[in-house]
């Protein structure tokens, strides 16, 4: 298949493109188109890509486009994982919630709204690019926040397109090895998790016709082994009866997390944005001469450890991902090394592909409508179904396990979430689709509503407050953003 990446100058497309070098992803994709706006940061990937380890023969070609139509021609699948506004953007979706005292977190609450704000009116764009250039394609979003994201595309892609998330599967691997009971790669029979992107909870983890997940919340000592464990304790987690995504941290423990992040000097952003500002000039100028797989060259592959772009560019890898949600581990403390390996988005992603390709079935947690026949692209009329979240509209998405074919992904019911869960549900859902509406149509009063109706702020004055500072912030950027000067 020739698969497009938009965001193909990412710090994490290498991941990807080593996924599909070698593995069960080996032969996936014969062309990988790498799109992105930014010369510079496509420039910097290459160079890493044409330094990473290993055999040159059975790698897929690789294409740099800057021009979205040339990118989009012939291609099978699109992977979305763009960041409008870059990592600087960021910076600005924490400090602007935090000088107002408020969480200050990229996905979540105030920052994440503003970030779905920037992110749906480009994607909307590529949409209707594919639906132009390449109709049949499928989109597999990773752009932030990515249940936002994809709700906002299905009116345009309908069914064909998906959202991904790697920390949902991270929670059941990790929760499935502490409780001795390790599942195959695509695998969630007996699994049941319900919930919206960032904000879900694993609810039953059945083995042989037997839940072990209240023998794992009753046992600290287990607990103990994995990252969710340690992370809500085992107090809280009885008293809930199931194991939250990692991201509930900051509702269930907003305070603590807002004044972790501020006793730390700076926000995760911050600390991302001085990294690259840093490593990209680096890595453009690191690698030797050989080309790119398919540009007409070779990959270095005659270390061990890769050329120098790939080190320069591992290494900070690692780096980024020691200091993923260190809010919650607290001052100085190591991530454990069984939750680094405990996901994998480029996995998700590839395996989602590798089933809609044809090459067998997969189970995977999605983000995708709650019902497949509400489902309708423009123009087409709605359908009736069972929905896999009752409690929620058929045409909202949420995250749940999926069954994937080539004819999609099929969400799998769940059990009806209990009232606190639900009711935390239906009022995030309902600031999605104000945010959503906003950034669609500019809509600055829906955006005003998304704000203060958000349980992380509920006040009409810090929502105005909020969309003041994050205007001034993104004066030229697309959706609210428009500079009027």
């Amino acid at each position: 298949m020739r698969l497009m990446i938009a965001g193909g100058g990412g710090f994490r497309v290498p991941l990807v493109y080593r996924a599909l070098c070698a593995g069960p992803f080996a032969g996936l994709v014969r062309e990988l188109v790498l799109y992105d706006v930014d010369r510079g940061r496509l420039g910097a990937i290459e160079a890493v890509l044409r330094d990473m380890p290993g055999p040159a023969a059975g790698r897929p070609a690789v294409v740099v486009s800057s021009e979205l139509p040339e990118a989009l021609a012939g291609t099978d699948m699109v992977f979305a994982a763009i960041r409008p506004g870059g990592t600087a953007g960021r910076v600005a979706d924490e400090r602007v919630a935090l000088d107002l005292g408020l969480l200050g977190q990229e996905t979540t609450g105030a920052g994440g709204i503003s970030y779905a704000l920037r992110s749906i009116p480009p994607m909307l764009e590529l949409a209707r690019a594919m639906r132009e250039h390449c109709p049949d394609a499928w989109l597999i979003n990773f752009t932030n926040p990515a249940g936002m994201v994809t709700e906002a595309l299905v009116p345009v892609l309908g069914r064909r397109v998906i959202g991904i998330c790697d920390s949902a599967s991270g929670l059941v691997q990790r929760a499935a090895k502490a409780a001795g009971v390790p599942l195959a790669e695509g695998v969630l029979d007996g699994v049941g998790y319900v919930g919206l992107n960032h904000l879900g909870w694993l609810y039953r983890l059945q083995v042989a016709g037997k839940d072990v997940l209240p023998g794992l919340l009753a046992d600290d000592a287990r607990l103990a082994t994995f990252e969710e464990g340690r992370l809500f304790g085992g107090a809280l987690l009885e008293r809930l009866g199931c194991l939250p995504n990692e991201y509930l941290y900051y509702y269930y423990e907003t305070a603590r997390a807002t004044a972790a992040i501020r006793a730390m000097g700076e926000t995760r952003g911050a600390s991302i944005h001085a990294q690259q500002a840093a490593l990209y000039p680096r890595l453009a100028g690191a690698s030797g001469e050989e080309g790119v797989p398919g540009s007409g060259g070779v990959p270095d592959g005659g270390t061990q450890g890769g050329g120098p772009a790939y080190r320069l560019w591992d290494a900070a890898r690692r780096s980024r991902e020691e200091g993923y949600l260190a809010e919650a581990r607290g001052l100085g403390e190591e991530r454990d090394e069984e939750d680094l390996a405990g996901g994998g988005y480029e996995r998700v992603a590839l395996a989602v592909m590798r089933a809609l390709a044809g090459r067998g079935t997969a189970q995977l947690i999605l983000n995708t409508p709650n019902s497949p026949v509400a489902v309708r692209r423009e123009g087409d009329k709605a359908g009736e179904a069972e929905v896999a979240v009752p409690g929620l509209p058929g045409d909202a998405v949420v995250e749940v396990p999926c069954v994937v074919t080539p004819d999609g992904a099929l969400p799998l019911p769940q059990s009806r979430p209990a009232g606190q869960f639900l009711t935390l549900m239906r009022r995030v859902k309902d600031v999605e689709r104000l945010t959503i509406r906003a950034a669609g149509s500019g809509d600055r009063e829906a955006a005003l509503q998304a704000f203060a109706g958000h349980p992380l702020i509920g006040s009409q004055k810090l929502a105005g407050r909020l969309l003041t500072g994050y205007e001034a912030a993104f004066p030229a950027l697309p959706g609210l953003w428009r500079d009027t000067a």
